[in-house]
């Protein structure tokens, strides 16, 4: 299961994935989970979203899951500001 992705998605051959450490493997699958859930709903509105949420409920938490973790790496590239924290739920997550 490892190494379907590292193939299929990042382009590694069975010699590549056999000559790196496990960690750099493991790092690199991780980081590829990162951007496919950063961009997987790339192209769709707020307004897309909720017509879509309508026949599959989960879609809206999926889509808010996507947007927070975007916004997280966006603040921590520079990209944009830290939002300031309006309420105690906020606050705490």
């Amino acid at each position: 299961m490892l190494y379907i992705p590292l193939m299929k998605e990042l382009g590694m051959s069975w010699d590549d994935i056999k000559s790196t450490p496990r960690i750099e493997l493991e790092g690199l699958l991780k980081a590829n989970s990162i951007y496919s859930n950063i961009h997987a709903f790339d192209g769709y509105t707020d307004k897309d979203i909720g017509e879509l949420g309508k026949n599959k409920p989960n879609m809206r938490s999926d889509y808010t899951k996507s947007q927070k973790l975007k916004e997280k790496y966006e603040v921590l590239i520079g990209l944009q500001k830290p939002k300031k924290v309006q309420s105690f739920s906020d606050l705490l997550g």
